[in-house]
Order: C-alpha cells, then sequence, then structure tokens
C-alpha cells in the first residue's frame, strides 16, 4: 500500500508539473551534486541548473560515451539527457519514460538531431536485445516495483562490454535488498560510491533557487510538499538525506 501511495503521488505530481511549468523552466528535477574541489565549466545555458547538472555529469564522464547509442530510462523532463548529448556527443540518445506528458513535452522542447523520447515502461524496455552501449538511469529506480526485473531488462537490451550508469537513493533499511539485487544481476561493479555528502552539498548551495520556484508555481496549499519534494533546507527530506537515513549511491556497472 505504501508504495502504491508514492507511486500515485509521483503520477499526479509530474502531471502538476506538466501543467504549471508554462515557461519551461523546470528541466531538471534530481536532488543534484556539488564538490566544491571539482567544479565544472558550464555554459551560460546551464548555469541556473548547476547542481542537478553536475549530478549527470559527474555520472557520465565515469565511462567514454562519445560515438556510442545511449539511452536514458527514466528521462523525465529531459534536461540531463539534452545536456549529454551536447556534452559528450553520443552517437544517439533516447529518453524513455512512463509519463506521455514529460516524452511529449521532451520531444517538443528539445530539437536536437540524434536524440528523442520515447514512451515505456523500466521494466519492459521497449528495445531488441544487445541494442545499447550505455544506460542513464538518474533518480528513478526507486519507484520501480521490482528492480530486479528492470536490472535484468537492462541487460538484455545492453551490448557485450557496455554500461549501466546508475544513481538514486532509498531507505538505509532497503540497502541490502539493493545490492542483493545487483549481485545477482549479473553485471560487473566497476564502480560504487554514497554520495550523500555531496548530495546535502548541492542542496544548500541550490536552496534558494528551489524555494523560489516553489513560490512562484506552487499554491500555498501544496508549499510545504513541494519544499519536501524539492529537498528544501529544514525539510523531511532534506533531513533524511544528511542523517543517511536515506542512502544515495553511485554504481557503474558492467555487461
Amino acid at each position: 500500500m505504501k508504495r502504491f501511495l508514492r507511486e500515485l503521488f509521483f503520477r499526479k505530481w509530474y502531471w502538476y508539473i506538466s501543467k504549471i511549468d508554462r515557461n519551461s523552466e523546470i528541466l531538471l528535477m534530481n536532488f543534484g551534486y556539488h564538490d566544491p574541489d571539482q567544479p565544472i565549466d558550464l555554459s551560460d545555458e546551464y548555469e541556473k541548473n548547476r547542481f542537478s547538472i553536475q549530478l549527470y555529469h559527474q555520472l557520465v564522464s565515469r565511462v567514454d560515451v562519445s560515438g556510442k547509442n545511449i539511452c536514458e530510462i527514466g528521462s523525465g523532463r529531459g534536461g540531463g539527457l539534452a545536456y549529454i548529448h551536447k556534452r559528450f556527443k553520443p552517437a544517439s540518445s533516447v529518453g524513455i519514460d512512463l509519463n506521455h506528458r514529460a516524452v511529449n513535452f521532451c520531444n517538443t522542447y528539445y530539437r536536437l538531431p540524434g536524440m528523442r523520447f520515447l514512451q515505456g515502461n523500466a521494466q519492459a524496455i521497449p528495445f531488441e536485445k544487445e541494442t545499447l552501449d550505455v544506460v542513464l538511469n538518474v533518480e528513478s529506480s526507486h519507484r520501480y516495483d521490482q528492480f530486479s526485473i528492470f536490472l535484468a531488462e537492462v541487460y538484455r537490451v545492453m551490448k557485450k562490454g557496455g554500461y549501466l550508469l546508475l544513481t538514486d537513493f532509498r531507505y538505509e533499511y532497503d540497502m541490502q535488498a539493493m545490492k542483493s539485487d545487483v549481485d545477482a544481476s549479473g553485471f560487473e561493479i566497476v564502480h560504487y560510491e554514497v554520495i550523500n555528502t555531496h548530495v546535502v552539498n548541492a542542496l544548500k548551495a541550490d536552496d534558494a533557487r528551489r524555494k523560489d520556484l516553489v513560490q512562484r508555481l506552487i499554491p500555498r496549499l501544496l508549499r510545504k510538499t513541494a519544499e519536501s519534494f524539492a529537498g528544501a533546507l529544514g525539510s523531511e527530506t532534506f533531513n533524511m538525506f544528511a542523517d543517511s537515513r536515506y542512502v544515495y549511491f553511485l554504481y557503474v556497472l558492467r555487461k
């Protein structure tokens, strides 16, 4: 029941964001990454979304995606995949999301050669076997009913030697089950890291922007919920990352 209610909330929330964001201000919806000792150069186009972009950059820069066929499962509003497509120059980029409104938005908003968005299910990926070189999954897998089926689907559609780049969070008490699924998936673990400190740094640095969006776009009665969804300072979500009740991790997995 808890999982069902959480999924229902997310579906309604994404629908609501699509409805209110008439100026296309919300292009990325992850909690972000910030290492003050390793800033990345960004053009003015990306500066306002620096911290969410840095999460994608940190993940994708660990492998060479240039000239490869890549896919993001759970592409959302498309801002992360668009950045990767421009910056790292894969041969093709496909975003897959369950929400048809998000897919329609992305195909209308982004007009980049070699990039497209499809509606699809992470547990039934719409590709033939051994099609993709790299699969990205950013802050999406915690919503899947059966994480092990997602891993099996990625393994099926990935070429030999391909990579799954995965970053997300779990309740601390769910971590062992998630790790067991990874261990049983057939993927080689190239890298694993807990990045709570960098996520908390990002939420602190990005707090004013997030709260401004909430104040301008969200009705008063929903603002507390929206601030928690955004990880604003003082919210329950922020506190759970700060004290590691939520564990935010990063995996590089190879077939």
